[in-house]
Parts: C-alpha cells; structure tokens; sequence
C-alpha cells in the first residue's frame, strides 16, 4: 500500500501498476523498489505487507501447577490451570442462531466468484448445527495442560506441554488469523514425544503455543496496542516466565511475523526462528529478478493474485474491525462464511478444501472464534500493526532463520531476497501443501522443524 497515493503499487516486471513517484512502493510482503516518500532501508529492514471464551473455560488457580509444570518456585502465584467447558446453553444458542439464519441470495452458477458458495455454506452450517460434537473436540483440546497467566496487564492462554525428555527445546508456537491453537494439535505430539512417532529423542521440543492477545482464552483485549510487536514482546515475557533461559521460535501468517519479531527483540534467548510464510522484498541488487525458476514464480503470482482480489477483508481489519464485528459476533453462519471462505481459498486442493482441512476441524477452530466472542478482539491486530509498524518489523538480525515453503501459501518471497536480509540457514520447497501448514502438512512441517533446529540446541 503506497500511503502516498493510497493505492496498491507492484514489482517490476511482475507487479505492473506504477507507483505515484514513477518508483516501485514497497508496502507490500513481495516488496518494491525504494518509494521517495520512504527513507532508506537499513541493513535487514523490510516493508511487509503481512497477511494475514469468557463464555468457554474455567481458571482453577492452583499452586501444585507449578511444580507439576517444572516452574521453578517463583511461579507459584503468576500460572494457573486452565480448562475449556462450554456449556449446554452456549451450545444450544449456537445451534439455534444457525437453525434461525436468515440466508442471503446468490446468483446462479456463480460458485465462489462473488465469495463464499452458499450452497457449501449452508450444508457446513447444518452440519455444524446438528451434526457436529463439539464436546469431543473439547475433550480432544483438553488432552494438553492447558494454562493462562497475566502480562502486560493482559490474560494469556497458553499450551505448555513438556517433553518427557529431559534435554528437549522449548519451542514457541505462535498462530495466525484466521487460525488458533487447533491448528497444533498433530504437531505438539511429535515435537514433544519424537520415539513415539517414529523420531528420535534428539529432537524432542517443549512446546509453548499460546492463544494471540484477543483470541481466543486470550481475549478479547480491553486496549489499545496489541500489533505485532507488543504480542512479540509478552511472549518474550512469557518464555522468560516458564524460566526459559533459551528457546525457539516458529509460526505461520501472523505467527511468522510473531516469531521474526520475538527473534528481534530478544536475540540474546532466541536460538533460531522457523517460519512457513515468509515476507521479504527485493534487497536492490541488480539480479533482484533475474533466474526467476518456475516455482519463485508461481510464488510471485499467487502474491499477485491476493493483493488483486484475495485481501479485500485485510483492508476492511485493517481499517474498520469494529464495524464488521457486530455482524461476525452476532451470527454464526456469517462468521463460517468470513473464515470458510480462507480456509476455501488459502488450502491446497482441487475443489474440495476438505481434502486439506477436515471438516470437524474446521468447525472446531471456528467454534473457538465463537464460544469465546473474540472475532473482534482477534481482528484488531490488523489495525494495530498496520496503523504504526515498527521500521524494523521482522528483522531477526544475526538469528538463524529457517523457511518452508508451500505451493498455496499467500506470500514466499524469493529465497536471495532473504539471504540479503537474514541469517538464513534452512531452506525447504514443497509441492504440496497451503496457508496452514500445520493442518495441511504435520508431518512435513514437523521433519522441517526438527532438521533447521537440529544444529541450534
């Protein structure tokens, strides 16, 4: 976004539309060539355009945790157990607002063109309603030792589940929009307990995956401030919190650009960062686009094809949340509609997103969004972020980084452009795959852990 012209600007030989200035704006993920209305890059600065229940669970403070947890003794008082229980009634109004949805119309044979198909939507929303056990997939949550605890004046639900192996990594997981700690469950297994899943011990992680400030147990937020760079701080805090005196760090959408910036600002604790989607733009190199392969072009032109016509709901977060959230937060069906039609668009398929994602799945992450009315709270990091970027966002300086990459992710720049930025030290293309790896592709996305962090314990 070319704040000067308040328009979309594009790269170069891919992205045609010229800046205001005859230059290439560099607002956006895939990058640009220097805008005049910017000042110059510093070395590993970027311009990222990123991508992107109080009613729900129940605290039981207890003292035991900590010790249980392997806190050490100044933890008593600052963690507490945390366990998700919706009741009957939250469910039967879910059920009831889905039977009662008051449909809007559709042109005919129009499918996904103007949005979310209705007929697909309808059919999740029965489901959903009548067919759907929510009570097993809160069960299946409810297998991890779930906790919250209070930093910078904010509840922050978190997942810390500890290896049974003595010398494992604590690793940090950090979710997007619109994802949440579902997205974990088929990874947190094999990171912590490697021999039960065919791994070795060597690799073995602790792993911490916390709810985003305004998601989810961590929601909703009742102040301004909470972008990128503050959420990346209090999970600095939170690492320091579990007496973490070293640890990694890994995500996806805003988890990617989490994790860079917790590289940031604390390097001295960060062993390395791993992330599956990355922004980066062109360094300034006169071989910037030359030797473009096939795939950093399908890369690029997936880019082009979100800013097009894909990321007209970042501007709406971006701009006007409010507005939008008394719509999401007052319908189910309509919040299935504004995050169905992501998972839609962002997986990897040929027509069915349940080929990527499982239903059940699906439903449970969105459940989560619902029980704990956070898509509001969720969607203000748009705003926050976007209003008042750090001029550093996303740097990780000398911190080993490491990056996979999948055919239908949003944004996977080029991998020279990181290197000119970055201590990139691991590199993984994939054939397969899409926005949510650690849906889509567990085991990959755990091997590739596994490997970049191999050589950083």
């Amino acid at each position: 976004m070319c704040r000067a012209t308040n328009s979309f600007c594009y790269v170069s030989q891919v992205f045609r539309r010229p800046c205001h200035h005859n230059n290439q704006c560099p607002r956006i993920g895939v990058g640009g060539r220097q805008c005049g209305t910017y000042p110059p890059r510093s070395p590993g600065y970027e311009y990222p355009y990123p991508l992107e229940f109080h009613a729900g669970g129940t605290y039981q403070p207890d003292q035991s945790v900590a010790e249980a947890a392997g806190y050490g003794p100044h933890m008593t008082n600052e963690i507490n157990r945390f366990t998700i229980d919706v009741g009957e009634d939250d469910l039967a109004d879910l059920r009831n607002r889905l039977r009662n949805t008051r449909w809007p119309d559709q042109l005919p044979d129009t499918g996904w063109d103007y949005g979310c198909d209705l007929a697909w939507l309808k059919e999740l929303a029965a489901w959903w309603a009548d067919g759907f056990d929510w009570p097993s997939q809160q069960a299946r949550l409810n297998r991890f030792n779930h906790l919250t605890t209070t930093i910078d004046s904010q509840r922050i639900h978190f997942i810390h589940q500890r290896s049974p192996h003595d010398h494992a990594l604590p690793l940090l997981l950090s979710h997007g929009w619109p994802g949440s700690v579902v997205e974990f469950q088929d990874v947190i297994g094999p990171l912590t307990d490697p021999t039960a899943h065919g791994g070795d011990e060597a690799d073995a992680f602790h792993v911490i995956a916390p709810s985003l400030p305004g998601y989810a147990w961590s929601g909703p937020t009742h102040e301004r401030g909470w972008g990128v760079e503050r959420t990346a701080r209090a999970f600095a805090a939170l690492a320091d919190r579990l007496d973490y005196g070293s640890y990694g760090v890994q995500g996806g959408d805003w988890g990617s650009l989490i994790s860079r910036q917790i590289a940031q600002v604390d390097p001295d604790h960060v062993v390395g960062c791993h992330v599956n989607m990355m922004t980066a733009g062109p360094p300034g190199n006169d071989d910037d686009f030359a030797d473009i392969t096939p795939l950093e072009q399908q890369h690029l032109d997936r880019a082009t094809w979100y800013m097009a016509e894909d990321n007209g709901y970042f501007r709406i977060q971006e701009t006007r949340p409010q507005t939008l959230a008394t719509g999401l937060n007052d319908s189910p069906a309509g919040l299935l509609s504004w995050i169905g039609e992501k998972f839609h668009g962002w997986t990897h398929h040929e027509g069915d997103p349940f080929s990527a994602v499982d239903r059940d799945t699906l439903l449970t992450n969105v459940s989560v969004y619902w029980f704990t009315g956070t898509i509001n709270s969720s969607t203000r990091i748009y705003f926050e972020t976007m209003r008042a970027p750090s001029p550093t966002l996303g740097a990780t300086g000398d911190v080993p980084l490491g990056v996979s990459t999948f055919p239908n992710e949003l944004f996977a720049a080029r991998r020279r452009w990181v290197e000119a930025a970055h201590n990139l030290t691991f590199w993984a293309d994939h054939d397969a795959g899409g926005h949510f790896a650690a849906l889509e592709n567990p085991k990959i996305l755990v091997s590739d852990i596994r490997e970049f962090f191999r050589g950083l314990r």
